[in-house]
């Protein structure tokens, strides 16, 4: 579906019919309303959300399914709630003739914000 490469993930949204265009922004409003402090951009041309420049989450829109990229950690958290999608080692793929996990990517955000934010280098106090 996608024929151009996007510089933004509006762009990219465009790219797509009205019903995946709804779908996709739906995933976006998720993940801005649970990470309001994370960066948009595009990375391995598909919309991208950073934390502390760390990659946060992937997801892109396919012919018959939305996938889902939170990293092997995100995707181990879950495995019991993802065992019935096609999964990968850092993705998930949720069908478009299925409905749309939202509350299960929500959950997966906030895992993945803990995440990164567990990993962040802790601040050295200066002491004199």
């Amino acid at each position: 579906m996608l024929s151009a490469n996007p510089d933004s993930i509006d762009a990219y949204i465009l790219t797509f019919p009205p019903e995946i265009q709804n779908i996709l922004e739906q995933v976006r409003a998720i993940i801005q309303k649970n990470a309001p402090n994370a960066e948009e951009k595009i990375s391995y041309g598909m919309p991208t959300f950073t934390l502390n420049k760390v990659n946060l989450v992937h997801f892109a829109a396919f012919k018959s399914h939305i996938g889902f990229y939170p990293t092997p950690v995100g995707m181990d958290e879950f495995k019991n709630d993802l065992a019935g999608y096609k999964t990968g080692k850092g993705s998930v793929q949720f069908p478009l003739d299925q409905p749309m996990p939202f509350d299960l990517i929500k959950r997966i955000v906030e895992f993945r914000i803990q995440d990164v934010l567990n990993k962040a280098p802790k601040k050295k106090s200066s002491k004199k």
